[in-house]
């Protein structure tokens, strides 16, 4: 009886005895894990900030703005979580080999979906074309609608959307025919032999002209793209803004024809030479 009573007394003291040994032992760690994801909580938030206004800076797309932020972010976050629990002791290595095997699953399972994210991303960043730009990528004509993450959206001139892998994109051949402000729209016509070029040059450089569409700087250009098979191939190439391309692609085709028609330019007329034997 009279030990039952010493060792229920005891329990107490033991008790506290053990919390302090636990107190002294952790107490500094738990203190120092707690000023250290205090201080790395508030430098997250000074670099996350800095990088918002770099990344404004550099003009980079709105949306890509939020979504690299909060990626930088979150990553920190994880990498202030796994410092904070190192010093308390926790073991990473099970934990780091958990995420490591998710890692590659997630990877293997979404390859061609990070592909096209990582296109976007390069894409958003150095801007090859932006929103508006009359390109051409894999093998699709259009004016970009929408650049997103995923994928390019393009308007054909048959008014088709085209929607197009990112990651295909990025590493294939790009033609953006807006960069320069202005382009040269290339059209060939065929006339008959016998017509001096000059007449013919001369003819089709005014019906050009004539089109307000048609930038006077540079000045359209009529050239001898080719003599032979019974006829002489003009090359016409007039300029024009990017919005009014398609309108002197086939505009210019019909005033230089109906100028030819005028001035009595003739298009060769096709023969055949059939010999009996």
């Amino acid at each position: 009886m009279y030990l039952q009573i010493n060792e229920i007394a005891s329990t107490p003291l033991n008790l506290m005895a053990k919390v302090s040994t636990l107190a002294f032992e952790y107490g500094p760690k738990l203190i120092g894990a707690i000023a250290v994801y205090l201080i790395g909580s508030v430098m997250i938030g000074w670099v996350s900030k800095a990088f918002s206004s770099i990344l404004n800076a550099r003009k980079v797309d709105p949306s890509l703005q939020s979504f690299l932020s909060s990626f930088v972010s979150i990553m920190l976050k994880i990498l202030l979580l796994l410092t904070v629990f190192g010093m308390l002791g926790v073991n990473l290595t099970a934990f780091g080999a958990i995420l490591a095997g998710l890692a590659v699953g997630v990877g293997a399972a979404l390859n061609g979906t990070l592909g096209n994210f990582a296109g976007g991303v390069m894409m958003l960043l150095f801007k090859p074309f932006k929103v508006g730009d009359l390109i051409e990528a894999q093998g699709h004509v259009g004016n970009v609608t929408e650049l997103g993450i995923f994928n390019t959206f393009l308007l054909t001139q048959e008014n088709k959307t085209v929607i197009l892998a990112n990651g295909a994109v990025s590493t294939g051949t790009i033609v953006n025919y807006t960069t320069h402000g202005n382009l040269r729209v290339d059209l060939s016509m065929a006339i008959d032999p016998s017509v001096k070029i000059e007449d013919a040059r001369r003819v089709a450089i005014e019906a050009m002209k004539a089109m307000p569409e048609v930038l006077d700087h540079p000045a359209p250009e009529v050239s001898v793209l080719k003599v032979g098979d019974g006829m002489t191939t003009l090359a016409i190439r007039p300029y024009t803004a990017q919005q009014d391309y398609w309108t002197v692609y086939f505009g210019a085709q019909e005033a230089v024809k109906n100028a030819f028609d005028t001035y009595g330019i003739y298009a060769p007329i096709p023969h055949r030479v059939i010999i009996n034997k």
